[in-house]
């Protein structure tokens, strides 16, 4: 049976009367020291999460919460002694509508379009502009809502045409993209890091410290498992359109796992959220699919090799001295047809590129796939000005605030 929210109607009344909302939220008086945190799916996760936490140690006279529409999700951040509430609640309302900041990781439907009124909204987003995005796309799925943007995507999706008053940026190179994508000035976009590359940059112990204070069981878990291996391989490939289950699509994961085994390695498989997913891997110890729900930010230090290919992970993870990186690009002239990129693929990219299957065993096979460390500053440099850790989440509040 179609859920309830789903059924074309009912739908419709739910979002007219979120239209009775909004006008409202401009009119309720909005309190300068209560911030709400959130993030795409309902998750407690990204850039949001790693803010929300240092706003909420660091914060003790300001009111810091978290809203979502999932119930696991809030009563997870509680459990954890911060503040959380079901925005299908009236506290989850009034969090939102007197809220003065708000922070997310994608748009306001984080929280709750309906109840942004008012209040100022930073978009952390969840990735540098490596692909054209939102109103910078020419074509595609999504055209009928930046392109075309027709009434049916304007009602339906509001959030994506409410423009936010800070985007959360690195570089003047980063921010020309950002503010074409979201229709805001330069000036609106902050050159600073990303919260959620703090956990990356740690010290040993105070990365473990945050690892067994904030997450989950099956967290230590994996990091416990992946002690004793010779290398530590993840393979993050970006969404695609197609949706294709590109694991059993274009791997042979039984021929992974015997190189693993013989090479005393492991292979973490995370795919993305939107990623279909549908291999058995009872008879591949040495290869493990992770879960969508663990923050894989805790997991990348404890990783060697990253595999991915057009995903912006890529320039979260060169920031680790010391890590390699693999560009499997099997689709390369069919996904640069569909998917517009925002500049010059392989020149603003760093690893060992390889181009089928084959070759992607050989480079893993001889480990000809140490980084350019050359090609790693420059890359740096470009995309994040500088490696930054300290003083990054305290630096976005001042200038949100």
């Amino acid at each position: 049976m179609k859920p309830l929210i789903n059924r074309p109607f009912i739908r419709f009344l739910v979002f007219f009367a979120g239209y009775i909302l909004y006008p409202v939220s401009f009119l309720v008086p909005r309190r300068k020291k209560k911030w709400a945190f959130g993030s795409f799916r309902n998750a407690f996760n990204d850039n949001a999460k790693y803010l929300f936490i240092y706003a909420a140690e660091n914060n003790p006279n300001a009111e810091v919460v978290w809203i979502s529409a999932d119930k696991n999700t809030v009563q997870r951040i509680r459990d954890l002694g911060l503040k959380s509430y079901f925005i299908g609640s009236f506290r989850g309302v009034y969090h939102a509508l007197t809220s003065r900041y708000w922070f997310f990781n994608a748009y306001t439907t984080d929280i709750l379009f309906f109840a942004s009124g008012g209040a100022v909204c930073t978009n952390l987003w969840h990735g540098l502009p490596l692909k054209r995005i939102e109103f910078n796309i020419k074509g595609g799925s999504l055209s009928a809502r930046y392109v075309k943007k027709t009434f049916g995507e304007r009602f339906f999706h509001p959030e994506a045409y409410r423009r936010p008053d800070y985007v959360l940026s690195t570089t003047d190179f980063v921010s020309a993209r950002f503010a074409e994508a979201f229709r805001v000035g330069t000036s609106q976009c902050l050159n600073i890091a990303y919260p959620r590359n703090t956990i990356l940059l740690a010290g040993k112990q105070e990365r473990i410290s945050f690892i067994k204070k904030y997450e989950q069981e099956e967290t230590l878990r994996i990091i416990s498992d992946s002690h004793g291996y010779e290398n530590v391989y993840i393979y993050m490939p970006t969404w695609r359109e197609s949706q294709a289950d590109i694991f059993s699509q274009n791997m042979d994961i039984n021929r992974l796992n015997e190189l693993m085994r013989r090479k005393n390695s492991l292979l973490l498989l995370k795919p993305h959220a939107n990623t279909k997913v549908d291999i058995n891997l009872a008879e591949c110890p040495n290869v493990l699919l992770l879960n969508n729900k663990v923050d894989i930010y805790t997991i990348l230090p404890y990783t060697d090799v990253l595999i991915t290919d057009y995903s912006s992970v890529l320039y979260d993870y060169i920031l680790m001295d010391d890590k390699d990186v693999i560009l499997y690009l099997y689709d390369y002239d069919e996904y640069a047809n569909n998917r517009d990129f925002n500049f010059p693929f392989l020149e603003n990219v760093a690893g060992r590129d390889v181009y089928d299957f084959a070759g992607l065993i050989d480079v893993m096979e001889s480990g000809d796939y140490k980084m350019d460390e050359n090609k790693r500053e420059e890359i740096i440099s470009k995309f994040w000005g500088v490696r930054k850790s300290d003083s990054v989440c305290k630096t976005i509040l001042e200038a949100v605030m």
